[in-house]
């Protein structure tokens, strides 16, 4: 096939060169645990994530050079390995949180455990890969023209250019050194505000309750200059009608007690006897955080609306694709040439690892006693469901990758038409107690994890397709990524959230869920399901959102970024925002067209250096997680951490708006550095 579509792989099929050996295996799987845990950070806090194989392909070339050299192929399974992590961790963090915020009688939370979230994880993860098996030739061979994969394109431009690894790596490294200086003097010597904040009176009768704020982090900067000003701008656009429009209009109609009570409902507060959360006051029945109590009460709603409207959109525009995807593939399958399979660019897994890998799923989710459901039969159809929506949405996404690349890839519209056929499932099977609701979620998380990876695959195989890699080895690696992703995405997770009980009202109050990781696909899902399942979704907010979101369409924006941005905190997509700017400029001087994902601009020094803001703040972010939450038993550790602190005597020199004005000059002084290496010549 390869010669029929004159393409020639870098390394012939009939060459044998270095390939799957241990070195390219572990450095791989440590590649796989450092974005899979950066990634978890990074999607709970921003809902976003980034494509991590340019970036290991850029450090494993200089990397493997110290360590006796490498062959491109050992390269490319290292990035291979390692970029199962990210795109896992991204399927994990999308639906998994989910189980915190499902109604309480479902006991979602019990299963918010270690060993649930990596046996879904690990699932998921090499479900993508299998059903990837038998469409590899059909999807990455026979339509290389019509798919292009861009990502998995520009990571063998990469690999073939391995001479330039070293100086490319440069600075990645760079970035990831600063990102972690800069963390470390905002998380644990709090040299640097975390959230400079302006807010008007929230008595005005003219502006009540605006707000402006920034978390200004080196992640939030990084993302945003490699998504670009486009995208960035339909985030921020988001916040600024929620935090400048939506909660300065509700302030002004809806009295304070009546935020209280929907509150109530929502479970944010326990009683309007009792002093809680966002500042209320029983005695004046008032809030002293108004901002924040009208976004929990109404905002995050009509938002999930915005969201849940958007992505089923984003999935409706690409049923076209989708038809014929599944079609060719299908065709494809039928029509293997079998004489093609001896050579050894075209040697996959057999397809029984597909059959018995599928049915073992099957049983595993079937037996395990901490994977939801009511009985054998519930877990079966539980698993077989999995398979079913697994099968049909990775050929959708791997055919939508190849088209628009993965960080266009609208997991999360796929993700609610999978949840919504699952909660149809069960309402006619007659599943609409509490109780089924953990079942429903654990059908999206795997199709949602699967999808994911799945893109993710598409583009290893390409790389591999161009580069000469053996099928079977890259698909070996996958799984081996899929494990080392999975044992540590889940204790991230669980570190990150760190539940306490509030000394006010004596809830358990989760980080996830909250302002620092707010985890907006995971609450849209476990909203979604409540919603279909016990009935119990506000429809008069969601329906004003899907409104929104349909109004955006009707004006050629793209809702679902738009959404995402109504749904996070302005704090986080206003760096974003900041980053898509830099970018803007950047590429203006550079004399670029290019705007964000795609081109020789992946390879930029301004691009490799976002990369590495990322990884070190998220990196550090997750090391200070480990001592705040080693803390409470270490009182050594936690005395150390209060010395280390030197908020209060900034803010005693400065007082509170000189401390958050130094926190802005700081974060401008990174965006500045961040332009100037964007605009040094590439290496």
């Amino acid at each position: 096939m390869s010669k029929a579509d004159g393409i020639k792989p870098y390394i012939p099929s009939e060459a044998h060169v270095a390939e799957f050996t241990p070195k390219a295996v572990l450095f791989g799987s440590i590649f796989g645990i450092i974005f899979g845990a950066s990634t978890v950070y990074l999607a709970l806090r921003a809902g976003l994530t980034v494509s991590a194989s340019i970036p290991i392909a850029v450090v494993a070339i200089s990397l493997l050079k110290r360590f006796g050299g490498s062959t491109i192929l050992e390269n490319n399974l290292v990035q291979t390995i390692g970029s199962a992590g990210e795109s896992i961790a991204a399927g994990v963090v999308f639906t998994l949180p989910g189980f915190l915020f499902l109604s309480t009688t479902s006991k979602g939370e019990s299963f918010f455990t270690y060993w649930t979230i990596f046996t879904l994880a690990l699932l998921g993860g090499i479900l993508g890969t299998l059903m990837m098996i038998p469409l590899r030739r059909a999807l990455i061979v026979n339509e290389h023209k019509e798919l292009p994969y861009p990502e998995g394109t520009a990571c063998a431009s990469v690999l073939i250019a391995g001479e330039k690894g070293g100086n490319l790596a440069k600075k990645a490294y760079t970035g990831l050194a600063f990102g972690i200086v800069y963390a470390l003097l905002q998380l644990v010597f709090k040299v640097i505000a975390e959230t400079p904040t302006w807010v008007s009176n929230m008595k005005s009768k003219i502006f009540p309750a605006a707000t402006v704020n920034a978390n200004i982090t080196p992640e939030y900067l990084g993302v945003g200059y490699i998504i670009g000003i486009r995208n960035s701008g339909l985030l921020v656009a988001g916040g600024v009608l929620a935090w400048l429009g939506m909660i300065p209009l509700l302030a002004t109609l809806v009295p304070e007690p009546q935020i209280a009570l929907q509150l109530v409902k929502l479970g944010y507060l326990k009683d309007l006897a009792l002093n809680g959360a966002y500042g209320w006051d029983a005695t004046t029945q008032s809030f002293s955080q108004l901002n924040r109590a009208l976004y929990f009460a109404y905002v995050r709603q009509i938002g999930a609306g915005m969201v849940a409207a958007g992505g089923f959109i984003t999935l409706l525009k690409t049923i076209p694709t989708i038809i014929s995807a599944f079609k060719g593939a299908l065709g494809s399958m039928r029509n293997k040439d079998s004489q093609a399979q001896t050579q050894r660019i075209d040697q996959d897994l057999p397809i029984s690892v597909v059959i018995f890998g599928s049915l073992a799923l099957i049983l595993i989710v079937a037996f395990l006693p901490f994977i939801p459901g009511e009985g054998l039969a519930s877990k079966l159809l539980l698993g077989l469901l999995m398979i079913v929506f697994g099968f049909f949405f990775v050929t959708v996404s791997s055919r939508i990758v190849g088209i628009i690349g993965s960080s266009s890839n609208p997991i999360s519209g796929m993700t609610i038409a999978a949840l919504m056929s699952t909660c149809l499932i069960f309402v006619a099977l007659g599943w609409t107690a509490d109780v089924y609701q953990p079942m429903a979620l654990c059908v999206g998380g795997i199709v949602c994890i699967a999808a994911a990876n799945a893109g993710a695959t598409s583009q290893d195989l390409k790389t591999g397709y161009l580069v000469g890699a053996t099928p079977r080895h890259q698909q070996v690696g996958l799984m081996i990524g899929a494990l080392a992703a999975a044992l540590v995405i889940g204790w991230t997770v669980q570190v990150l959230d760190n539940p306490q009980a509030d000394p006010v009202t004596g809830q358990i109050v989760h980080m996830i869920g909250g302002e620092r990781f707010p985890a907006p696909q995971g609450t849209l899902m476990a909203t979604l399901i409540k919603g279909l399942l016990a009935a119990s979704l506000d429809w008069q907010f969601v329906l004003v959102g899907v409104a929104v979101a349909i109004t955006m369409e009707l004006c050629g924006v793209r809702a679902l970024a738009f959404a995402v941005g109504a749904y996070l905190p302005l704090s986080t997509t206003l760096p974003i925002f900041c980053g898509g700017v830099i970018r803007h400029f950047a590429s203006a001087k550079n004399g670029s067209a290019s705007d964000g994902h795609g081109g020789e601009e992946e390879l930029g020094p301004g691009n490799l250096f976002s990369t590495g803001l990322i990884a070190g703040g998220a990196l550090a972010g997750i090391f200070v997680a480990i001592l705040t939450a080693s803390s409470d038993k270490v009182v050594s550790l936690g005395s150390l951490l209060t010395t280390l602190n030197l908020e209060r005597a900034i803010e005693h020199y400065l007082g509170a708006t000189g401390y958050d004005l130094l926190g802005v000059l700081a974060f401008a002084l990174m965006g500045l550095t961040l332009y100037r290496v964007a605009t040094q010549p590439s290496d």
